[in-house]
């Protein structure tokens, strides 16, 4: 096992995740980079699915996609969907899958994106006009 000098996030019970971070950190290859997802703890989950619901505008949003994909190398996708998007159960918003990612952090962030969206829809129509969906 790797000698890490930083808090990483304690592990999920066996069984409840897919998570992968046994074999993260005991593979002898694996980078600092490739490691950094462990710095996510739960505490700092928490702070982050509340600035991301505490988001004001779409270039916020951006932002703290850009800090995801620096700090941790997951990468924040949202998008309208295929279909339709009368709803914000119309976008697409997902997080890379990423070795160490906990399942219930990619299950949190989507949903902590969608419930600043539903509080902030011109938030929505700044997404829809960033993927050209209104033809401006």
């Amino acid at each position: 096992m790797l000698q890490i000098d930083f808090p990483i996030r304690k592990e999920c019970p066996p069984g409840a995740c897919d998570c992968k971070r046994e074999q993260l950190l005991e593979d002898a290859a694996a980078d600092m980079a490739a490691l950094a997802v462990l710095r996510l703890t739960k505490e700092d989950e928490k702070r982050l699915i509340q600035r991301i619901e505490a988001a004001e505008s779409y270039e916020d949003l951006q932002r703290i996609g850009l800090r995801l994909q620096e700090n941790l190398g997951v990468a924040l996708k949202i998008a309208p969907g295929e279909n339709e998007v009368r709803t914000v159960m119309g976008l697409q918003i997902e997080l890379s899958m990423r070795p160490g990612l906990c399942r219930k952090t990619r299950e949190a962030i989507p949903a902590a994106v969608r419930r600043c969206l539903k509080k902030k829809p011109a938030i929505i129509y700044a997404i829809l006009d960033a993927h050209d969906l209104f033809g401006v």
